[in-house]
């Protein structure tokens, strides 16, 4: 009986397919692992002949994995994480610890509780590089359990189930109004009312705008948005300017209005902090692995520093 060849991958070829598969797109995965689209086309074609399969559907908006493409993208980051730990190993050995940590985070990780993290994180290990990328918890959650990323921090209001999590940060929302609106004085305000007033809302593609459009959609209703910005910051100032209403952290709250009292000369706080009565709003940031004991080096002493002092 004839016995099939074993079939001979190149570690180059994986991060190719995986990148590639990613990024939806032929162009954008070949640029990130900077390689010509032609040569990168040529590897791809190349995998899908020593395979015998068709790894990717083509489509005029990019590519889509097919069955045995998803098939090859479990096995291949098992692969290139188990090398990249081989690697990070050898280094160590070689007297340095080396590496890249993939985390993603919602929004109000991002701004508000990592940049203090990091700073002190990357400062005591200069050569650890952090690849940090915001997206809603929803999908960071789906992301971990696919092996997309080291860690996450994501709110405890999703399913964490096949996943390994543990206590990060506490994260409430609350509305903050101009003075003088009709919502100022009251202590606690549903998103149902809420959304019956124009909003002041970070961009589209922020992981808290989506997860906020979720929880409107859920109640048939949209976010009647009058301005997106990209920052906490310039919601607070908008808002404290009277253009509308806005649904942000605690946190950001009280950042935002120090940074309004400091542009206006120490002056009092412009806007009002008002809670927000749903039960999604208390939330607490959790920090997830898809197991922490089987962690890289590098990732499980970031894992180790976001889990100072939690609360």
């Amino acid at each position: 009986m004839m016995s099939t060849p074993p079939l001979r991958f190149d570690l180059t070829d994986l991060r190719l397919f995986i990148a590639v598969l990613d990024a939806g797109s032929m162009t954008l995965g070949s640029q990130q692992v900077h390689l010509a689209l032609a040569s990168a086309s040529a590897r791809i074609r190349g995998l899908e002949a020593a395979t015998g399969l068709l790894l990717f559907e083509r489509h005029r908006g990019g590519v889509k994995p097919t069955k045995p493409g998803l098939a090859l993208a479990h096995h291949a980051r098992l692969v290139l994480q188990q090398v990249d730990r081989l690697q990070q190993e050898l280094h160590e050995h070689a007297g340095g610890l080396v590496g890249s940590v993939r985390l993603l985070c919602n929004t109000t990780a991002a701004t508000e509780h990592l940049p203090a993290v990091l700073a002190g994180f990357l400062a005591a290990h200069p050569a650890l590089d952090v690849d940090l990328q915001e997206l809603p918890s929803h999908s960071i959650v789906a992301r971990l359990l696919d092996g997309i990323g080291d860690l996450g921090i994501v709110a405890d209001s999703v399913d964490v189930s096949g996943l390994e999590s543990r206590p990060f940060r506490d994260d409430r929302l609350v509305v903050i109004a101009p003075r003088g609106h009709a919502l100022a004085r009251r202590r606690r305000v549903g998103l149902a009312e809420l959304l019956q007033h124009p909003l002041v809302a970070l961009d589209d593609d922020s992981a808290l705008q989506q997860h906020l459009a979720l929880q409107a959609m859920k109640i048939g209703r949209r976010l009647p948005a009058r301005i997106r910005l990209r920052s906490f910051d310039a919601v607070c100032r908008l808002v404290a300017a009277g253009v509308g209403l806005a649904i942000v952290p605690a946190l950001a709250a009280s950042h935002g209005g120090e940074a309004v009292a400091a542009s206006r000369g120490r002056g009092p706080l412009t806007f009002k902090v008002i809670a927000l009565d749903e039960p999604w709003a208390d939330r607490r940031l959790l920090v997830c692995a898809r197991s922490f004991a089987g962690l890289s080096r590098p990732a499980a002493m970031l894992a180790a520093a976001l889990q100072q002092n939690p609360g």
